[in-house]
């Protein structure tokens, strides 16, 4: 049955979020990040969040609306696609955050119907920290397994030798702390009797830990270790990718020279293949 596209435009909110120490920090240790920034209290400026921890305060109203039953989403046949990131103030400690989410687009395209959810946040200051666009496909009764190429082309990029490549690896447990840190526990992720009934040859690792990574990988070389300087990050998925991946994200400069604040990347597993495309940062001054 079709997505519902009456819900298009429908809101969705939730309780606050009270943002914890423990929180912050065991989200970063889930994306296997050691960033002092959201450890050390003595660095200057003291602890924040890192910069896909937005995702976990709106987790609640995105979830409320991929089961509306109203909307008739299969999350069975979801695929997350696309995620684009505006980093408005940091997160702290402390802080109450007020989410919500919106219905923004749904969409026929090649392989089913597209869905984009629009996830907005502030603090108990009324001052907003986030704005998401969050992309789903929602895969056709007969398009290919979630596992093949599907709905992203690795189409060649003429771009000349990248400014950085950092390559992490994904450890086996990943998925099950990203899960528990998150919230996010879709069981494709955390169990294989459902990742192959979802056409997957076992789990997979969350998007969003994999962005995390590639997060990481633009705030050490393109920020000097600070999460704060990362105004927006967007990245398209286009493989998945599997606990035990090794993953290198290759940054580029996209100004056509000036202050080099914006930036494009893409990560490729160990086979060279990529897995994470179109990817877009910019940088804030120092």
């Amino acid at each position: 049955m079709p997505l519902n596209r009456a819900c298009l435009g429908k809101a969705y909110s939730s309780a606050p979020a009270d943002v914890t120490l423990a929180s912050i920090q065991n989200y970063a240790r889930a994306c296997s990040d050691d960033n002092p920034r959201y450890f050390d209290a003595d660095v200057p400026g003291g602890i924040v969040a890192p910069p896909l921890y937005p995702v976990v305060v709106t987790w609640l109203p995105l979830i409320t609306a991929l089961t509306d039953p109203e909307l008739r989403a299969d999350l069975l046949r979801l695929l997350h696609t696309a995620q684009e990131m505006e980093l408005l103030a940091p997160i702290r400690p402390g802080d109450r955050i007020f989410p919500a989410a919106r219905i923004a687009a749904i969409a026929s395209v090649s392989g089913g119907e597209s869905l984009t959810l629009e996830l907005r946040a502030s603090n108990q200051h009324d001052q907003a920290v986030s704005r998401i666009r969050f992309t789903v496909l929602i895969r056709g009764r007969r398009a290919p397994a979630a596992g093949s190429e599907l709905h992203v082309p690795n189409d060649a990029v003429a771009r000349g030798a990248s400014l950085w490549e950092v390559t992490e690896t994904i450890a086996l447990d990943q998925t099950f702390r990203y899960a528990e840190a998150s919230g996010d526990r879709n069981p494709i992720h955390v169990d294989d009797n459902v990742a192959n009934m979802a056409g997957l040859p076992g789990i997979i690792v969350h998007g969003l830990c994999a962005m995390a990574f590639a997060a990481r990988a633009v705030t050490d070389t393109l920020c000097g270790g600070d999460p704060l300087r990362l105004k927006q990050l967007a990245v398209r998925f286009a493989r998945p990718i599997f606990p035990g991946d090794s993953l290198t994200t290759s940054i580029w400069s996209a100004d056509e020279g000036g202050e080099h604040r914006r930036f494009s990347f893409e990560t490729a597993n160990a086979g060279g293949i990529v897995v994470m495309r179109d990817g877009r940062a910019e940088i804030r001054s120092p």
